[in-house]
This record gives structure tokens, C-alpha cells and sequence, in this order.
């Protein structure tokens, strides 16, 4: 299993012409949210919609805030929920951000596919 990184811009949804950050992502299908450093999704003015009770890899238990963020993969966009992580964090993409810019990951080669959107037919 290898590990995979993506280059992303990250900016606040409700502040379009305001500043972005380009930021390397790790890329973990196994975390439901992304997570940046508290401090960048502050300096973007990403506002704190709720908290959340979250399970470590360790099994402790920490709580943080969980705000709303626009995310620039390529020609892939869009908004998903990132946290608002401690500081040194890497950044993680989630399966949620993943998954809300239509891209999944390839499991042999780890590189970013778009995925295969599936709807159902009206009848």
C-alpha cells in the first residue's frame, strides 16, 4: 500500500475573491474529513459550523471544529467539510472531500481518478 499526495488550493467558499492556499495533501480514503491547520482555515476566514467528537488512530478520543472549505484539485472543484486540525498537522483529503470533487483513488496505482457518477433514472 503506498501513499499518495495532491497538490490543492484551499479557500473559504463565503469569500471567493479573498486569498487562497496551496497546500500538499496527503490523501487518506480512510478519514471521513479532510483536516488543515487550524490556523490556515482561520487566516482564509473559514467559519466554525460545528464540533465534533472525533476517535485517534490510538484510540483516545479529541474534539475540534469543523468548518466548510473550497478546494481546487486541477479542473476538479468544489466545497467539502475540513477540520479545523491542530497545528503541524499534514493536511489530509478525506474520502468526503474525495468523493464531493467526483475523484476516487486507484488502488493499484494510487493516483486520482475521476469516479464513475452514477444516477438513477427517473421513471
Amino acid at each position: 500500500m503506498g501513499v499518495t499526495y495532491v497538490s490543492a488550493k484551499l479557500s473559504n467558499p463565503r469569500r471567493p475573491e479573498h486569498e487562497s492556499i496551496d497546500l500538499e495533501f496527503l490523501v487518506d480514503t480512510g478519514a471521513i474529513y479532510s483536516v488543515v491547520p487550524a490556523s490556515l482555515l482561520e487566516r482564509l476566514g473559514v467559519p466554525h459550523l460545528k464540533r465534533q467528537r472525533f476517535t485517534l488512530a490510538d484510540g483516545t478520543h479529541q474534539t475540534w471544529d469543523v468548518g466548510e472549505a473550497f478546494f481546487e484539485l486541477g479542473a476538479d472543484v468544489g466545497t467539502s467539510q475540513v477540520v479545523f486540525g491542530p497545528e503541524g498537522v499534514t493536511p489530509v483529503l478525506g474520502a468526503l472531500t474525495l468523493e464531493s470533487l467526483g475523484l476516487m483513488v486507484n488502488p493499484v496505482t494510487r493516483e486520482l481518478l475521476p469516479m464513475r457518477l452514477v444516477l438513477a433514472r427517473a421513471s
